[in-house]
């Protein structure tokens, strides 16, 4: 049955697509198809956050112990994380960051580096600094870093190496293998697309439009992808509805649950979960305006230095902000409107405490 376009028909359709029935780390990550990556911890790195929500019996820091069995990737996407294999070949080739049209190839100590590297059989940065001395030179964001570690990233960025593992956050490298035979520019940008707007379906137009501007840096060289969007509307691989003047856009899915079906339980959500990444959207959803306060002063603050938004059934009503003190978890929390009332939203929310401290222990 094809329910109307309302604002609870498109709740639904967003806590569908992304908060489905837990299930392995291994499906999780391959449904969800790109898990972000933050390196902030308050209470767990947002990764972690984001996993807990989708992944039976989850705690913190399973990804980082069981990256390497599951043959994951690091990379960027519209944002750094983690990602199948799949994912990986829709952003390469990339070209050479100098000349555009031109594959990469290394030279200088690139390519001593990459030398190295694939002679052994896992390089750590440290492990560089023997062979190659301490130098450090200008990175991306004009502070200082040691040269053969931007040499690694940059390599790394170029597919010639992979991440296989982190050892207390430093990420370890190896060489990457053979890649396979690349899909041609017109596939990658469809894949992209309906990988992108199934992540964050579903997305207005104006915001999917604006995700894919920061791809320009994990899929370079593609060209514009605006036309790509009408033609993938045409043949019915993308649906859009408009409702208040805004238009949003799906792939094509089959049954969608009822706003009344969601069931009744709490979820803390991370800040950078698919559910609430964009703003627009939970703005125009949840009716309020959510902020990620980390980086702004502490005077200044409305929800707090890390404060999740508290979904119950399928309403964002609130926020969390967690922390550890002495080994015991401390939630504190507000709503933008009055609190619910009643056992059934108490228990919940004292289940999703719960959950969270088996979580963090």
């Amino acid at each position: 049955m094809t329910l109307p376009l309302t604002i609870g028909t498109l709740r639904a359709r967003a806590l569908q697509a992304s908060l489905f029935k837990p299930t392995t780390l291994a499906d999780a990550v391959a449904r969800l198809g790109f898990v972000q990556a933050d390196p902030i911890r308050a209470p767990a790195r947002a990764q972690d956050l984001i996993l807990r929500q989708r992944v039976s019996g989850y705690r913190a820091g399973d990804l980082e112990q069981r990256f390497g069995k599951l043959g994951l990737e690091e990379d960027f996407l519209y944002a750094y994380g983690f990602m199948p294999p799949e994912t990986m070949r829709l952003l390469h080739p990339r070209p050479d960051r100098t000349d555009p049209d031109k594959a990469y190839a290394p030279t200088g100590l690139a390519a001593e580096v990459l030398t190295l590297v694939r002679a052994r059989a896992t390089t750590h940065p440290k492990d560089l600094e023997a062979v190659f001395g301490r130098d450090r030179a200008t990175n991306a964001w004009g502070g200082f870093s040691k040269a053969t570690t931007q040499v690694l990233h940059e390599l790394h960025y170029h597919g010639l190496l992979r991440v296989i593992r982190r050892q207390e956050g430093i990420r370890t490298y190896a060489a990457a293998p053979e890649p396979p035979e690349p899909l041609s520019a017109d596939e990658r940008i469809r894949r992209l697309i309906l990988l992108v707007a199934g992540i964050l379906a579903p997305i207005s137009e104006v915001s999917l439009r604006g995700t894919l501007s920061l791809m320009r840096r994990g899929a370079p060289g593609l060209g514009p992808m605006g036309s790509a969007i009408h033609t993938l509307l045409a043949s019915g691989a993308l649906e859009s509805g408009e409702i208040d003047r805004e238009r949003y856009l799906w792939p094509a899915v089959t049954d969608v649950v009822a706003t009344d079906d969601q069931p009744a339980r709490v979820r803390f959500l991370a800040p950078f979960d698919p559910t609430v990444w964009d703003r627009r959207r939970f703005e125009h959803l949840w009716g309020w305006a959510y902020r990620f306060e980390a980086y702004t002063p502490a005077p200044l603050r409305q929800f707090g230095y890390y404060a999740m938004p508290m979904l119950w059934r399928d309403r964002v009503i609130g926020w969390a902000n967690v922390s550890i003190a002495d080994g015991t978890v401390k939630v504190e929390h507000g709503f933008v409107g009055p609190a619910p009332k009643g056992e059934n939203f108490r228990r919940a929310f004292e289940s999703e405490v719960a959950r969270m401290e088996r979580f963090l222990t």
